[in-house]
């Protein structure tokens, strides 16, 4: 019984890895930024930090892990069971050109990745997980077929949780431009490292990437969400900037170049004034 992430080298040669989970509490088990997703249903009581939110959970939950979101996971009571799945993007959808997973409404930034689960819910779900990790010591040649069908499952099964009307797709102009730049920046995250800053931060420098006129990005995105595009930015700024500093040992000097500030006062000033604390004290 594996009571650990599964191990990235099977992960790189199969692309998925299922496992049981058993694990007596201990301390926060910190996010490790990698490249594949992760689904886990798991009873107990605990609270998951998901970039500057978190979440308690008593009881069965399912949790999407998207991995270009820092997070953490603090049990508070003696034991957590349950199963889970990593995979990477690839082994999912090989030869799907469709939307990236990271545009699906369970593993999104800002999306919600946490399902509290009923009885009948959790018998659903923990019956397709020991299918899989039941599969997964087969040698049926077509099994990473079949698993990708389980997690398929999976996931239209807690689609199916989801309120239909926060999948309305947008009809007009406005909308669409809108909705290209809420995506265009969320693509601009994670900062992997300093040496790879973000080069998108004004809404000069999106509506030049989206080949419009500033003040027609400017008037799309009121439109759309209702709040500026420059607060927009800063806001995923700051929620970035947040979860570095709570998820990495990166100094707050890297962290400025990685947010693309060339001085790190400037980067203390800005957090200052959007937080009331500077980043330091957050940190501490």
């Amino acid at each position: 019984m594996q009571t650990a992430e599964a191990n990235s080298m099977e992960l790189k040669l199969k692309g998925f890895k299922v496992y049981e989970v058993n694990l007596p509490v201990s301390q926060v088990h910190p996010y490790t930024r990698r490249d594949f997703y992760k689904i886990v249903i798991s009873t107990g009581h605990l609270i998951i930090h998901y970039a500057d939110r978190s979440i308690e959970m008593d009881g069965t939950s399912l949790f999407f892990a998207n991995p270009h979101v820092p997070y953490s996971v603090e049990r508070l009571n003696a034991v957590q069971t349950g199963y889970a799945c990593v995979f990477s993007e690839g082994f999912l959808k090989p030869h799907d050109r469709s939307e990236s997973l990271q545009q699906s409404p369970l593993f999104r930034i800002g999306g919600t990745p946490v399902f509290l689960l009923n009885d009948d819910q959790k018998e659903v779900v923990t019956a397709i997980f020991q299918k899989m990790l039941a599969e997964q010591e087969t040698d049926y040649a077509y099994k990473g077929e079949l698993i990708r069908t389980y997690i398929n499952l999976i996931i239209h099964e807690t689609l199916k949780l989801q309120p239909s009307e926060g999948f309305v797709k947008p009809q007009n102009a406005a909308s669409r431009i809108g909705t290209l730049f809420l995506e265009l920046l969320e693509r601009q995250f994670p900062i992997e490292s300093p040496d790879r800053p973000l080069t998108l931060r004004t809404a000069q420098d999106y509506a030049l990437r989206l080949s419009v006129h500033v003040n027609h990005l400017n008037r799309a995105v009121k439109e759309l969400t209702g709040r500026p595009t420059t607060a927009h930015i800063a806001d995923r700024v700051i929620s970035e900037a947040k979860a570095l500093l709570q998820h990495t040992d990166w100094s707050i000097a890297d962290i400025a170049y990685g947010l693309g500030y060339d001085y790190p006062t400037y980067f203390n000033n800005f957090f200052k004034k959007m937080t009331g604390a500077s980043p330091r004290s957050f940190r501490n």
